[in-house]
């Protein structure tokens, strides 16, 4: 290998929004995810609906009306 060329690898802390923290190597300094493995659904095996905009009550009327007319 080349000498000099490669970026520096740093250990550092990795931060979920969570709050779960987790080790590993990076080339950066600071690592901040947004999700995790402790909050993602598919780990926890629980479903979060983030809804900010009504979207999803709009879309259930909706659906509930065209069952209602079957």
């Amino acid at each position: 290998m080349k000498k000099e060329i490669h970026p520096k690898i740093n250990d550092l802390v990795a931060r979920c929004i969570c709050g779960s923290t987790f080790e590993t190597i990076s080339t950066g300094h600071r690592l901040e995810v947004d999700i995790c493995s402790a909050c993602h659904p598919f780990f926890t095996g629980t479903q979060k609906f983030v809804d900010t905009a009504g979207r999803i009550e709009k879309f259930q009327q909706r659906y509930q009306g065209s069952q209602k007319k079957k």
